[in-house]
C-alpha cells in the first residue's frame, strides 16, 4: 500500500509541476498577444491619462513576472479577475459554459466507451475476418476525419435533409431532460465517432498482442472457447493499456471540444474560448487555458493511477 501511494505522491507531484509549467506559458503568451488591454477596454478614442488610469488600476504597470505571481495566487484560489467585456467576474462567466462542456463530453463517454471495448473484443475474436476489416475501415475513416468535417456532415444528413435533429444545438433552463439529449445528440455523436475508433483499436491491439502469450495457449490447448479465452483470460491482463487509452479520450473529449461547440453553436467552455480570443476578453482566455490544461494533466494522472492499480508488475516493480 505504501509502494502505491508513493507512487501516486509522484504522479501528482509531476503534475502540479507541469501544471505550473503551462500556467507560466499561458500567462506569457497571453502577454505577447498584440495589442493594449487598456485600449481594448476603453477604446481608441481614450485619452493617455485615461489610458494610464486604467493601466494602474488593472496593475498593467507592473512587470509581468509580479502579475504573474498575483495571477497564479488568485488562480489558486479560483479568482481569475473579472471580465473585460461584461465585467463579470470570471468564473460567474465561465462555469455554466464548463458545467454545459461537462455534461456533453459525458454523454459521448457514456455511449464511446462500452461500443469502443465491445467492438475491441469483437473484432479480436474475428480477427481478419470481413466484420474485421470492415469495422477498421470505417475506424481509420473516422480516426483520419476533423472533427468539424464530422459535425458538417451530420448536420447535412441527419439535420437538413431528414430533420431528425437540431443543426443548432441550443439549450434552455426549461428544456426536459429527453429534449436536452436530443438537442444535443449531433455533437455528443461527433466526439463518439472520434473517439471510438481510438479506444476500440487500443483495446483490439491490447487483446490480439496477449493472445501469443503462453498461458493464453494453454488456455486453448485445454479446450477453453475463444469467447471465454478473451473475456477471462486476455480482457483482465489488458486492462491497463485500455485506461490509458480511454482516460486520453476523455481528456480530449473536455479539452478537444472547442471545434465541435463552434460548428453546433454549443454553449460550452470550448465556444466561450473562441469568443473570448475574438473579443480579446484575456482574464476569460487565461481561464479557459488554465482549465483545458488542468483537466487534461488530471486525467493523465487518472491513467496512469488506473494502470498501476490493474498491473501487479506496475504495482510491485521489484
Amino acid at each position: 500500500m505504501g509502494d502505491i501511494l508513493g507512487l501516486v505522491g509522484k504522479r501528482l507531484g509531476l503534475g502540479l509541476g507541469i501544471l505550473l509549467i503551462i500556467s507560466a506559458i499561458i500567462f506569457f503568451m497571453v502577454e505577447l498577444l498584440p495589442g493594449d488591454i487598456a485600449e481594448a477596454v476603453l477604446g481608441q478614442g481614450a485619452t493617455p491619462e485615461n489610458l494610464a488610469a486604467l493601466r494602474k488600476e488593472m496593475g498593467l504597470d507592473q512587470p509581468a513576472l509580479v502579475r504573474y505571481f498575483g495571477w497564479l495566487a488568485n488562480a489558486v484560489t479560483l479568482d481569475f479577475g473579472n471580465s473585460i467585456v461584461t465585467g463579470e467576474s470570471v468564473v460567474d462567466t465561465i462555469s455554466s459554459r464548463l458545467a454545459n462542456t461537462l455534461f456533453l463530453a459525458t454523454y459521448a463517454a457514456v455511449i464511446a466507451v462500452p461500443i469502443s471495448i465491445v467492438l475491441g473484443v469483437l473484432v479480436a475474436l474475428l480477427r481478419n475476418s470481413i466484420f474485421d476489416r470492415v469495422v477498421n475501415v470505417l475506424t481509420l475513416t473516422s480516426i483520419s476525419s476533423p472533427e468539424f468535417f464530422l459535425g458538417y456532415i451530420l448536420i447535412l444528413y441527419l439535420a437538413v435533409k431528414t430533420g431528425m435533429f437540431p443543426a443548432i444545438a441550443s439549450l434552455s433552463n426549461d428544456m426536459t431532460f429527453g429534449e436536452l439529449l436530443h438537442r444535443t445528440f449531433l455533437p455528443a455523436l461527433t466526439l463518439v465517432l472520434v473517439v471510438t475508433a481510438h479506444m476500440m483499436r487500443m483495446t483490439r491491439a491490447a487483446i490480439i498482442n496477449l493472445l501469443a502469450s503462453p498461458y493464453i495457449e494453454m488456455a486453448r490447448l485445454k479446450g477453453t472457447p475463444p469467447w471465454k479465452v478473451i473475456v477471462k483470460h486476455a480482457l483482465p491482463n489488458a486492462w491497463a493499456p485500455i485506461i490509458n487509452v480511454v482516460a486520453l479520450n476523455l481528456a480530449y473529449l473536455i479539452t478537444g471540444v472547442v471545434l465541435v461547440e463552434v460548428v453546433f453553436v454549443y454553449p460550452g467552455i470550448g465556444q466561450a474560448l473562441v469568443d473570448a480570443v475574438s473579443k480579446r476578453d484575456f482574464p476569460v482566455v487565461q481561464a479557459c487555458c488554465l482549465i483545458f490544461a488542468a483537466t487534461f494533466i488530471l486525467l493523465n494522472l487518472a491513467a496512469d493511477v488506473g494502470a498501476i492499480l490493474t498491473n501487479p508488475r506496475l504495482r510491485h516493480p521489484k
